[in-house]
């Protein structure tokens, strides 16, 4: 299959999930992004999140059934406050309400991030995804 068009019906993907959020979800967006990557990719992410006890939730966002939701507590416990802390330092805003904001984006976004019922080979298909949307907001 072609890289860039995996990677651009990723990016539909994606802007579809944030929809008229606003400028706020790009900065999200950008948060999580930099979340993956600081926990070694989207495989890292999904193993933190399994670690952490929300094995349950991470496989129906991998799976093809329905999302199961996080609430903004489990973030916070499974990232950290030292994580959420630097999110919402990010964001402007304050550590729950980046954590509320993360519950809310991460489960759709890693859906859309594995298509197939499998995490992307390599997981840097979402950093690929999301320097395409970055571009695409700051328009």
């Amino acid at each position: 299959m072609n890289k860039g068009r995996v990677t651009m019906g990723i990016l539909d993907d994606v802007t579809s999930l944030l929809g008229n959020a606003g400028g706020q979800a790009g900065g999200v967006l950008g948060a999580v992004q930099a979340l993956i990557s600081e926990q070694g990719g989207l495989q890292g992410l999904v193993q933190k999140l399994q670690s952490g006890g929300l094995g349950e939730q991470v496989k129906s966002w991998i799976g093809s059934g329905q999302n199961l939701p996080i609430s903004a507590e489990q973030i916070q416990q499974v990232l950290g406050s030292p994580q959420v802390a630097a999110i919402a330092g990010k964001l402007g805003i304050d550590p729950q309400q980046a954590a509320a904001q993360v519950a809310q984006f991460l489960p759709g976004l890693i859906d859309k991030l594995t298509p197939n019922g499998q995490l992307p080979e390599g997981g840097n298909l979402l950093a690929q995804g999301a320097d395409l949307l970055k571009g695409f907001l700051n328009r």
